[in-house]
Order: structure tokens, then sequence, then C-alpha cells
């Protein structure tokens, strides 16, 4: 499979432990789907500093392409990252992106060579998204956006995937029907330490979370989402979502998306004081 992210890259910083890890959702997926055996790439707007160093070597570390991203001089966008005591991880700061991607008709002939493109809502394309669904597969993270936001959306998607916690085994099935109803041939419907739903037309698979033992939970989503992605063209669903369930597990045994971790002063030197 070849899988290209496009959109969102941060740097998660972890203030407590004095850290700092790339990621983004676009990246993390792009990155796992490569270690998953994919021919992976990132087609974004990396930030000419300290934070999109870490990024851009990160990248090419895992070997991830990323030659049609854009470098310039904005700053890197960054997420500030607050862990509890079950390694439950919540954002308390976020710099947002302050550079657009758009995508020229040269980007879109690049994409049209991948079997999919991995993208969400974090990384505002989607203006965009019917034009990247005219040359490829798309495959887009709603995470917990609600129907009025993604019903216009949902015709560009083939995998759609969404979070809802709260909702149980049967609301997520319901949910998911009505994203089919719009376009996707995939919903997925992750739930949490319940499980995950995967729905396509006349059947779902639920799939139970994988017990581990949890570090950080930031990257599990996008995790789980990489490994359905390179598992189901070739496996069957159920397979695909358990095997989608146990890699996310195994993220959530250590900090960051997907590793590369920076000093924080390093990276974010601290105001000098008189």
């Amino acid at each position: 499979m070849r899988l290209c992210g496009v959109g969102d890259n941060v740097v998660d910083r972890y203030l407590d432990l004095g850290l700092v890890f790339p990621g983004g959702s676009a990246c993390n997926v792009a990155v796992h789907a490569g270690r998953l055996g994919a021919e992976a790439a990132y087609l974004g707007s990396i930030g000419a500093d300290p934070a999109g160093d870490l990024v851009r070597h990160s990248l090419a570390a895992e070997g991830v392409e990323a030659r049609w991203s854009r470098y310039g001089g904005h700053p890197t966008p960054r997420a500030d990252v607050k862990l509890d005591a079950d390694g439950n991880r919540t954002f308390v700061d976020y710099i947002p992106p302050t550079e657009d991607l758009r995508l020229s008709p040269a980007d879109l002939d690049y994409l049209s060579s991948f079997d999919l493109v991995h993208t969400g809502h974090t990384s505002l394309v989607e203006d965009q998204l019917p034009d990247i669904a005219r040359v490829t597969k798309v495959s887009f993270d709603f995470s917990y956006k609600d129907m009025e936001y993604a019903r216009d959306l949902l015709p560009s998607v083939g995998i759609a995937f969404f979070s809802r916690a709260r909702l149980d085994r049967r609301e997520c099935a319901e949910f998911a029907a009505s994203v089919l109803a719009l376009g996707p041939r995939f919903a997925v419907v992750t739930c949490g330490d319940q499980g995950a739903l995967l729905a396509s037309e006349g059947r779902t698979v639920w799939q139970p979370a994988v017990p581990t033992e949890v570090v950080d939970t930031l990257g599990a989503g996008d995790a789980f989402a990489a490994q359905l992605l390179v598992a189901l063209p070739a496996a069957p669903a159920e397979v695909a979502m358990a095997r989608a369930a146990a890699y996310a597990a195994s993220v959530c045994r250590h900090h960051g998306g997907y590793g590369y971790p920076a000093d924080l002063d390093a990276l974010y030197p601290p105001e000098e004081t008189p």
C-alpha cells in the first residue's frame, strides 16, 4: 500500500517531563503506516525552526517521504500535554498553524500516485477534500466532531473515523449507519477503553479494547487508524480490527505519538530573568 498523510504536524510538549515529541494526526498515521509495511509519505507545511527540524528529522529517520512538503519561516504548531495518573492525556494549550496548506495541481497529481490519503479535522484542508477525492481514496479522522461538521465532507470520504467514548455498542452501530448513509464505504467508531466498531454495507464488526499497561494514550487513535488502513485491504475485517486494537495498545506503553523525544529547554529555551 502507498499511503500519504496530508495536513497537520505539531510538536507535543510534555511540560511535566521536560520533553517534546513530534506528532500531529497526519504525521502520526504516515509514520505508523510506514512501520507497518506501507510505502508512506507526508505532505504538509513544516516550520523552519528547531521544532520543525525535529519533525523533519523524525520523518527522515522513519523513511517517510516528505519531499513534497513545504518548509517555511512560520513557527511549528504545538500542543501542551498533561497526563493523569492513568496515562490519559489532556491538551491544556494549543498554538495552531499560521500557514494554510494549499494543494496545487502538481500536488494533486502527486497524490494520485497513492492508494490512500489520510487527513482529518486538524489538518484544515476541508475545502480541498473533493479535489483530493477526485484523484485517490480518502481516509478522514473526524474525532469528536459532530454531524453538522461532517455532513458535507462525508461524500468525499471512503473511510470515516469518529471518536464517541460515551456511546454504547448499540448506539455506535446506529451512529455508524448514519455515517454510511452519507457516502463512505467504511465507518469506524472508536469508544476509548470499551473498544471500536467497524461498519460497512450490511455488516458490523465490534472489537474490544486490548488490555495494556497505559503510560500515555496520546497517538493511540492514530496508531489504530494506521494499522486498520494497512490491514483492511488484505485481511478480513475481524482480523484487521484485532490487529488495530493490539497495535494501539502497544503505542499506549510509551510517551509521544511515535517517539523521538527532545529536550524541552533545548527547543524552547526559558526566558532569561534578571
